[in-house]
């Protein structure tokens, strides 16, 4: 296996996330055409670990089934009730092979814009140390757990908020959730986790700390760009991320040559192609797999997994799991697939 390879990447997926107000478990919540569960499995895919676990608790067969739809090799672990980070990750570790060595990368399920590229950065900066801790400076680190470093500069803990003192909470280093450990490392750390502290809880943090101490090696690497590990705690924390992410697609099909009059008006989702020199007018939603032709003219409207091609005009259109053809233009108004004789649906103009 190659070093720059996790063994296995543990999504932590178990939180309740009582603070959305709502009946769906917090990491089914969708943004820009994935839920939050299904961006943290597809970073995780990114760097081609051996593993990948799913970790939850709360409501457990949906999530469970939903990791499942979103990547049928995921494996699933349950949180028995012991509540903490570090009893999720400990019974993460029970769905791996008793003999499996290596890097495990372990990240949280509600972080949408941390990709496989700054995972990938992560594990890289990993080698040779036990525990390699990815952080953020942030202007506002309440809620967050604050990263400690030693007079040398090394990080010597991680305090918890609740668990921080006054001095403590002035640091602006913060801790993700996200980490790269040895193996080893990992597995004997747990094994003296207690849950004395402000929550009750069994951190994962504390096994950072106990790698300090026993001489194993702590790193850091900091992450430029905060929004790439913000989490999501509420539904507007969830339209703050949705509007990020949003902006980035778009920037990135715009140097790839697309002509997008007004951003801020265009919403696209992550299954979207667009193609160089075609034209997304303002107010359209482009969504699932739609494809845009080289020279096409689109919007305002709504595409759902829908082909237009090369040439084709469709101004003031819905349509769902059609093909346009290459020069078709679209009379304004038209919602496809049109209503054929008899009823039947007409997926194809």
């Amino acid at each position: 296996m190659s070093p720059m390879r996790p063994a296995a990447v543990i999504i932590l997926a178990a939180g309740q996330g009582t603070r959305m107000r709502s009946r769906l478990p917090k990491v089914l919540h969708t943004m820009c055409g994935r839920s939050l569960l299904g961006h943290a499995i597809a970073a995780a895919r990114g760097l081609n670990p051996e593993h990948v676990v799913v970790v939850v608790r709360h409501e457990r067969e949906a999530v469970a089934a939903h990791a499942r739809e979103c990547d049928s090799g995921v494996l699933i672990a349950d949180q028995d009730e012991i509540k903490g980070t570090g009893r999720a990750v400990w019974c993460g570790l029970q769905a791996l092979p008793a003999d499996l060595e290596g890097t495990v990368l372990v990240m949280a399920g509600d972080t949408p814009l941390l990709g496989a590229e700054v995972l990938a950065e992560l594990v890289a900066h990993h080698e040779g140390v036990g525990v390699t801790v990815l952080t953020a400076l942030v202007e506002d680190a309440t809620g967050y757990g604050r990263i400690v470093r030693d007079k040398r500069g090394q990080i010597c803990r991680i305090v918890e908020h609740r668990d921080a003192n006054e001095t403590e909470r002035q640091i602006r280093e913060i801790n993700t959730s996200t980490y790269a450990f040895d193996l080893h490392v990992l597995r004997t750390g747990l094994e003296g986790v207690s849950t004395s502290n402000a929550q009750g809880e069994m951190y994962l943090t504390d096994v950072v700390g106990n790698a300090y101490t026993t001489g194993r090696g702590v790193s850091g690497y900091a992450v430029e760009d905060s929004w790439l590990v913000e989490g999501c705690n509420n539904l507007v924390q969830l339209a703050a991320l949705r509007t990020q992410m949003n902006r980035r697609l778009l920037e990135r099909w715009m140097r790839h040559g697309a002509r997008i009059i007004d951003p801020a008006r265009t919403s696209i989702e992550v299954g979207v192609r667009l193609d160089p020199d075609c034209e997304i007018r303002p107010g359209t939603d482009l969504r699932g797999n739609t494809r845009i032709g080289k020279g096409a003219v689109v919007g305002p409207g709504e595409f759902t997994h829908t082909v237009v091609g090369q040439g084709a005009r469709a101004c003031h259109v819905v349509a769902t799991g059609v093909e346009i053809p290459e020069g078709q233009e679209i009379a304004p108004f038209s919602v496809l697939p049109a209503k054929g004789a008899g009823g039947q649906e007409t997926a194809n103009l």
